[in-house]
């Protein structure tokens, strides 16, 4: 289980809700979110508690030391650093 109840910030198809609770209970976020369209569907949650849920969760702080840096920019290359595989001077894939 994790210890903080946060709205997702990779996991989300609408606003992270969903994938927090499912993050919070670790199943998986696809069950959390048959769960709620059923038990809408059903009569027993109304979307209203998803808004509020929304309103409620604090978002998830992301940790911008595990996100990828931009590429560099290199005026004189024939093709933007964008649609590089390799990386020029050190032969290694670029990850994006």
């Amino acid at each position: 289980m994790n210890p903080q109840f946060t709205r997702s910030a990779n996991d989300k198809i609408i606003a992270g809700v969903c994938g927090g609770i499912a993050r919070y209970v670790d199943v998986d976020p696809v069950f959390v979110r048959l769960l709620f369209v059923l038990a809408v569907f059903l009569g027993g949650v109304s979307p209203l508690v998803y808004l509020v849920l929304w309103l409620i969760m604090p978002q998830e702080k992301v940790n911008t030391a595990t996100t990828a840096p931009a590429l560099p920019y290199v005026p004189d290359h024939p093709r933007p650093a964008e649609q590089w595989k390799y990386d020029p001077y050190t032969g290694e894939p670029v990850r994006r």
